[in-house]
């Protein structure tokens, strides 16, 4: 059944999909995008990729791009009932003590990531970040227990979901990125119904977190013409008062290296016809931190832009996006796609 652009990203941030462990996500697009899609396969890196023909002879292929994996853990060992474990991609060990998270065993265990107390603490040490390697999670189990219900190798992830943040804002884990999966699966619900010129490949794709290796392959296997990859960027804060992209001011279209001119600018173009909300989001440096940097340089070489949204406190449990960024992005990438020709 299909969803709204914030419904169907609340449903997938509610998700767990940690890096290397995503299938829950996968299972989920796949249901959900077989009414629309010709096509619905995945590969050996256990990307989503859903493909639409227009069934148009000789037709050239775009690629939509977002990554399905989130931040999180992995169980390394069990002391006295204690998780020792370590971390899955980009986690900011400053936000790991006391912090409340979910063991992805089957069932899920709720657990909490041990802290000393404030009373206890060296007045040296008060103020620095703890060395993960010193934390664990306590799931309130003896050793005995603990073995048996937690295998090491277990996943886990912050124990958050995704609600409303005032009158148009999303708050929660995994915004980064299931909130640009969203919008990529949205566009290509909505361009399959459309008469297209071109074949569409939805890829949602796996391991961004540690070096964009579902990216890389999903890539090579489509063979794409042009590629629109989206991602999240740092939007401004009280305490980053330098950033220039602002949440609620619409999509951040990528400008730099890793971005093809005549993409880039036709999007600014189709912003400014069709009056919706973009701006501009420099990258100065030969990547951008993104899958637009794997994609752009395979096989051949791809024609390639890159969409992101906006997005505050980026790999915390608190991610917080606009919606109304979200739909910008949505309908800038379809209006895009709509107008390729053969």
């Amino acid at each position: 059944m299909s969803m709204e652009l914030k419904e169907l990203t609340k449903a997938l941030c509610a998700l767990s999909g940690p890096t290397g462990f995503e299938t829950p996500v996968y299972d989920f697009l796949s249901d959900y995008l077989k009414p629309v899609a010709d096509e619905i396969r995945t590969d050996s890196m256990g990307n989503f990729i859903a493909v639409k023909r227009c069934g148009k002879p000789n037709a050239r292929m775009m690629l939509l791009d977002a990554h399905m994996d989130e931040i999180g853990f992995i169980v390394t060992d069990i002391k006295n009932g204690f998780l020792c474990f370590e971390n899955l991609g980009g986690v900011d060990q400053r936000m790991l003590p006391a912090r409340e998270v979910k063991v992805l065993t089957d069932p899920p265990i709720f657990g909490v990531i041990d802290t000393l107390p404030p009373h206890v603490v060296p007045a040296s040490e008060m103020g620095k970040a703890i060395d993960p390697k010193k934390l664990y999670i306590d799931v309130g189990m003896s050793q005995e227990e603990a073995e048996a219900r937690v295998p090491i190798g277990t996943a886990a992830v912050y124990a958050a979901g995704c609600g409303e943040l005032g009158s148009n804002m999303l708050c929660g884990k995994s915004l980064d990125d299931r909130a640009c999966a969203a919008i990529i699966v949205k566009a290509f619900e909505r361009l399959a119904g459309e008469d297209l010129q071109v074949d569409v490949c939805c890829q949602v794709s796996t391991q961004e977190e540690v070096g964009h290796r579902g990216a890389k392959v999903g890539a090579w296997t489509m063979d794409p013409d042009e590629a629109i990859a989206v991602d999240v960027t740092h939007a401004q804060t009280p305490d980053a008062k330098d950033v220039p992209v602002l949440c609620g001011r619409g999509a951040a279209i990528g400008i730099g290296p890793n971005m093809t001119p005549s993409i880039t600018n036709r999007l600014f173009a189709l912003g400014r016809e069709k009056e919706i909300a973009c701006q501009p989001d420099v990258s100065p440096r030969g990547n951008s931190g993104t899958n637009a940097d794997v994609i752009q340089v395979t096989r051949g070489g791809v024609t390639t832009a890159l969409v992101s949204l906006p997005l505050k406190y980026m790999h915390t449990p608190v991610e917080v996006v606009s919606c109304a960024d979200m739909e910008a992005c949505c309908e800038l990438i379809a209006a895009y796609v709509e107008g390729m020709e053969v």
